[in-house]
């Protein structure tokens, strides 16, 4: 029983559960935001068109009834009763898809902001210079509180050390059999 209790500490106490937490009650009320978007916004838009277009109460009456049960009303007039009818409900099927096409939408949107956002960091960090970049600018006598001349700096190191690095791979690069054959070519015609 520790065991388990410990397993569970361990896990709950991780801090990707905590994010994890977070963002279900956000959803939770992002969600909510949404059906209200949707109910409250488009779906009058959406019932109004349709009532234009094909007539009658639009979404709120799309429904397919396979067994209706009938009532009289106040007026003595005779009305399907929803209550103990057996029916499909369409209009809140599609009410359903727009909730979650929206909901879709707009994470989408707001995560592909976020990468960009992220993205956009990583470029900006990559431009400056590395713990051991910084080391090295220090042994060359830069100024580490001047940002510009920082930034000038690394970019002279990088383009240094990448210099090095392709003149090293270059040194140690082994000639090819064709650039053999036409070495020794070359030293028997100059004999």
């Amino acid at each position: 029983m520790k065991k388990f209790f410990g397993e569970f500490k361990k896990f709950i106490s991780r801090g990707n559960i905590i994010d994890l937490a977070v963002g279900v009650i956000i959803g939770g009320a992002f969600t909510a935001i949404v059906t209200a978007l949707t109910n409250k916004i488009l779906m009058p838009v959406i019932n109004w068109l349709l009532a234009l277009i094909v007539g009658g109460d639009g979404m709120d009456a799309v429904y397919t009834f396979l067994k209706k049960a009938y009532t009289v009303d106040a007026n003595g007039d005779t009305i399907v009763d929803l209550a103990n009818s057996i029916y499909i409900d369409w209009g809140a099927f599609i009410i359903a898809i727009i909730d979650f096409l929206l909901i879709a939408l707009v994470l989408f949107v707001i995560i592909k902001a976020l990468m960009k956002a992220q993205d956009m960091a990583k470029a900006s960090a990559s431009k400056y210079p590395t713990k051991d970049e910084r080391k090295q600018l220090k042994e060359r006598g830069v100024n580490l509180k001047d940002r510009k001349q920082v930034l000038v700096k690394t970019e002279e190191l990088r383009a240094e050390k990448k210099a090095n690095e392709e003149a090293e791979v270059e040194a140690n690069k082994k000639p090819t059999t064709d650039e053999l054959l036409a070495d020794i070519l070359a030293e028997l015609r100059k004999k």
